[in-house]
Formats: C-alpha cells, sequence, structure tokens
C-alpha cells in the first residue's frame, strides 16, 4: 500500500481485527452487485469507498423520478440514464481506484453465470423473486457466498449464505415459491431509510466476507420492523424437498 492509501483508508487500518492484511484482501476482491436500485446504489457506495479492487454492477433500468427517495447516489440529472452509468459516473467520483465493469442488462441464464463465476462476493439488490431464484442458484452452483436483502412497506430482511463453506439451506428453502406480484414496491410502497439501512448491512456483510475479517452467519435471516424500531432472527433450516440444495 501506498502512504496515499495508507491515509485514506487510516480508521479501518486502525482495528486491529482488520488491520493491512484486510484492507489488502479487500483491494482484491471482486464483488457482483445485482440490481443497483434501492438496496445496490447504497451497498456499492459503501464497498467503493472502503476500497475494494473491482465491483461489477448489473442492472438494466432506468432512473424515475420515483426512485430519488430511496436511491441517493443520484440526482435529478440522472433522470432517464440508465443506473448502471449513472452509478459508474458518480463512484468513480467517490474513488478512483476501483475498477468498475457495467453490465447494463438484467442477467439470466449465461450471462448471469458467467458474472457470478467472475465475482468472489455476490449481492443480490434485485426487486424481484424470480431474478433471486435465479440468482441463488447460480450462486450454488458455483459455490460463491451470497449475500441477500430486501425491503417493502417499512420491513426489511438481510440473510447470507455461504455456499463455498456450507451447502444448505438456501434461499429457496426460504421462499420456494412466491409471486412476484407479492414483492411489488411499486403496489405496496417502501420508505427510503428501511431499504437503506439493509443496503448498509449487505455492504458490510460482503466487506466481511472479502476481507475475511468478521463474523458471517450462514442461513441466518435478520427481519427488520422499521416501524416499531426492532430486529428479529431467525436460523433456517433445510427443506428436504429444496429444487436447488437437496438434489
Amino acid at each position: 500500500m501506498n502512504e496515499s492509501q495508507l491515509d485514506r483508508y487510516s480508521r479501518q487500518l486502525l482495528l486491529p481485527n482488520f488491520d493491512i492484511q484486510g484492507q489488502l484482501n479487500l483491494s482484491q476482491a471482486t464483488i457482483l452487485i445485482i440490481g443497483m436500485g434501492g438496496l445496490g446504489n447504497i451497498a456499492a457506495t459503501y464497498l467503493a469507498t472502503a476500497g475494494t479492487g473491482k465491483l461489477i454492477l448489473a442492472d438494466g433500468d432506468q432512473l424515475e423520478s420515483s426512485n430519488l427517495p430511496r436511491q441517493v447516489l443520484y440526482d435529478e440529472s440522472h433522470i432517464g440514464q440508465g443506473k448502471v452509468a449513472a452509478s459508474m459516473e458518480q463512484i468513480v467520483q467517490k474513488n478512483a481506484a476501483v475498477i468498475i465493469e457495467p453490465i447494463a442488462q438484467r442477467l439470466a441464464g449465461d450471462t448471469l453465470l458467467k458474472a457470478v463465476e467472475g465475482a468472489d462476493v455476490i449481492l443480490d439488490c434485485t426487486d424481484n423473486f424470480s431474478a433471486r431464484q435465479g440468482i441463488n442458484r447460480a450462486c450454488y452452483k458455483l459455490k460463491k457466498p451470497l449475500v441477500s436483502a430486501a425491503a417493502i412497506r417499512w420491513e426489511g430482511q438481510l440473510v447470507s449464505f455461504l455456499y463455498d463453506q456450507v451447502s444448505s439451506p438456501c434461499y429457496e428453502c426460504l421462499y420456494p415459491s412466491l409471486s412476484d406480484r407479492q414483492l411489488s414496491c411499486n403496489e405496496s410502497g417502501i420508505i427510503g431509510p428501511v431499504v437503506g439501512s439493509l443496503g448498509v448491512l449487505q455492504a458490510l456483510e460482503a466487506l466481511k466476507i472479502a476481507s475475511g475479517c468478521g463474523k458471517v452467519h450462514h442461513g441466518l435471516l435478520k427481519l427488520f420492523d422499521g416501524l416499531e424500531g426492532r430486529w428479529r432472527e431467525m436460523g433456517l433450516t433445510k427443506d428436504p424437498e429444496c429444487q436447488v440444495c437437496s438434489n
């Protein structure tokens, strides 16, 4: 690390359980963020400014004015622009040293597998169940750590799966079937700070995995009630009929 880097990341380097080795590990990591909306824009910002070596940003959507209350990486000038292009523009200004690979499309099939294969940690920041199911299956198949979060109304949830260390349970043990209609913020609404809080925690989980510092629990579901200001935790168990991890 050069003098400039030592100064920039000095507060992280002061942590005895992070130190220079944790920073070096993070600087060599590639993190894939799928979805640059309410979750992804926050997670990407923290991971970039913390000194992640490479971020792969995937999203096929354009920014709308209704996104701005919770997607705070962007501003009014980005309305109508692709989220990946807009996020690159903003992130480079925050940390020019971070390598950014843009994928301005929705990942599925072979393109999803290729992107997952090229990353050390995957963040599922999407907003629909079919995408989450596909991401889970790709991560399970390629044995890649997955950090998944979701938020709707005043509620949010976070769960990590260390598929490179533990094979089950998986995301589909939690949600074997669920319609995208049930998960729509367009119909049910969302409060910005709730989804932002979950994005921050996704970044923290990814940072710990990539740096090799701290503890990440496989299959521990964390549920947040923003209206009441309360957290609950529950450990997931393997579904013996799961179509992913029981085969």
